[in-house]
């Protein structure tokens, strides 16, 4: 994978839908009961983890909309980035999801 687009080809996400969407869909029994948190290429110059040299990867979110794969977006469009897996998992949690997958597709590990 080269970049955040190639990446989502290849897992299959359909769209996007905004954070602010999450609580409509779950009330029109949509949303589906599990989260997919994945590695995504950093497009974030913000905080502490900002430095792409550094910290060239963060944590995003796929969730699962009338059986489609949908990446979340904040409200102002952008992809949604979490530095850590535990600061990932708050912010799923705090959104109703109790269980989740992770991947991660584009680092190797020896």
């Amino acid at each position: 994978m080269l970049d955040n687009k190639t990446l989502d080809a290849y897992l299959g996400v359909s769209g996007v839908i905004t954070q602010t969407e999450l609580p409509i869909v779950r009330e029109q029994s949509r949303l589906g009961e599990y989260a997919v948190v994945y590695r995504t290429y950093r497009e974030k110059q913000g905080g502490g983890f900002g430095d792409q040299i550094k910290h060239p990867y963060a944590w995003s979110v796929l969730v699962y909309v009338d059986s489609y794969l949908l990446a979340i977006n904040s409200a102002r469009g952008e992809r949604r980035e979490w530095a850590s897996l535990d600061s990932a998992a708050q912010w799923l949690t705090s959104h109703g999801f109790s269980y989740w997958w992770t991947r991660n597709d584009i680092e190797t590990f020896e």
